[in-house]
């Protein structure tokens, strides 16, 4: 019996479910190592539990977060036995993340109050970046929005091609210019157009380099205050794309990035080809920023709105 009322579509869970897949095999065969032999969750479980997790790219301090709770609800029941340690482990995780009060959203919506609403999308190359705004292109799409993609990461020509062949295969108008060119010209073109045009929403890629923080946070500043000069309030939105493969490395990334710009909105991909989908859990709960997306499959359709509720639910239900 599911925990949590199923929010999504039959489809859409299943999808999820089987996102899911590789890191759920990998959590509950540490897991059921960590409780043999054990009859009751103690304090030998505990250890072995903060270890499971902390190896499941949960990180550390929402580990010791976890395993507080746990250790609560041991407190109060001294005979909890290692076969409700899943159940438990669902409730606590879920409870943990509902206090952060993101990750509640249900479909792909946007703020009505203004047009259009932009959104900078900002990653490190070769997370996904350019994929997922092509995928949230089509599900916005989806919605009857007219949409505008800009190729802001004029540093690579194969990014600007790589655009232009998701804004073909979804049909929706690209701005762009050539290699080398000021990103920030991009992005006055690109808000020019959706403006004349009455878009109702705008993608911005931008280029995809973290060597230096300084020139990044300049090049991005320098993106804004342009935008501004056609949208005042724009960009209503920086969303930070994380490869959720990489494990602990995406919350290298996070720190990194939200140190060079303010990251509103975080997208984490390519979660259906890797063990690692716990770091999902802690990016949640660790960076006070909206896990908005999470891909959990290659297919134009499997960009997914994270809802904490589910992800826990599907991670947790075997």
């Amino acid at each position: 019996m599911s925990l949590f009322k199923n929010i999504f579509s039959k489809e859409k869970k299943e999808t999820l479910d089987k996102g899911l897949e590789k890191s759920k095999s990998s959590f509950f065969g540490k897991l059921s190592k960590a409780v043999a032999g054990k009859a009751k969750v103690d304090d030998e479980v505990l250890d072995n539990l903060e270890e499971v997790l902390v190896t499941s790219d949960v990180g550390v301090n929402t580990t010791l977060k976890i395993i507080d709770r746990i250790e609560a609800r041991v407190s109060k029941d001294k005979y909890l036995g290692t076969d409700e340690l899943n159940q438990i482990l669902r409730e606590e995780i879920a409870g943990l993340l509902s206090e952060t009060h993101v990750g509640e959203d249900i479909d792909f919506s946007l703020p009505i109050t203004h047009k259009p609403h932009v959104i900078m999308v900002v990653g490190v190359n070769g997370v996904g970046k350019t994929t997922t705004i092509g995928k949230l292109a089509k599900q916005f799409k989806n919605k009857g929005l007219k949409v505008v993609l800009g190729a802001g990461d004029t540093f690579r020509a194969a990014a600007i091609d790589q655009l232009e062949v998701w804004a073909n295969r979804v049909n929706v108008p690209i701005i762009k210019q050539k290699m080398g060119s000021d990103p920030a010209s991009v992005a006055f073109d690109t808000l020019n157009s959706a403006v004349a045009d009455e878009a109702d929403v705008v993608l911005i890629d931008t280029a995809g380099r973290l060597h230096n923080k300084v020139n990044l946070m300049n090049e991005l500043s320098k993106v804004k205050r342009v935008m501004q000069k056609v949208v005042p309030d724009a960009p209503h939105e920086v969303m930070l794309v994380l490869d959720g493969s990489t494990g602990q490395n995406a919350f290298e990334q996070a720190k990194q990035f939200t140190k060079a710009t303010e990251v509103t909105s975080l997208a984490v991909t390519k979660l259906d080809g890797t063990a690692k989908g716990g770091v999902v859990i802690g990016i949640s709960d660790q960076f006070q920023i909206p896990v908005k997306y999470i891909g959990v499959g290659e297919g134009i359709d499997d960009l997914q709105v994270f809802n904490k509720y589910e992800f826990v639910d599907s991670f947790f239900n075997l």
